[in-house]
């Protein structure tokens, strides 16, 4: 198992690339994007497939990458209000 720190050496921002969204070092694709596909129901094996290149973890770095940055965030859930 990879350091945190070692994860998070693999995500990027810069602001010429992507709008200056965090992306996976040496790609185009971001940190939402992976999350996206997540989260929609994409396997980690589907995503590698998918995107030659890409390593587990690389997507291990974006999960962790995301849980660092809602770290100290004050989370209130989405309702619909009628």
């Amino acid at each position: 198992m990879k350091k945190p720190e070692e994860l998070l050496n693999r995500i990027t921002v810069n602001s010429e690339i992507m709008t200056g969204k965090p992306v996976i070092k040496g790609t185009r694709l971001t940190v939402d994007y992976i999350l996206n596909l997540l989260a929609y129901g994409s396997t980690v094996q589907e995503i590698l497939e998918e995107y030659e290149g890409l390593t587990r973890d690389d997507i291990q770095a974006c999960l962790l990458f995301a849980s660092k940055t809602l770290e100290n965030t004050e989370f209130m859930p989405l309702i619909e209000v009628a």
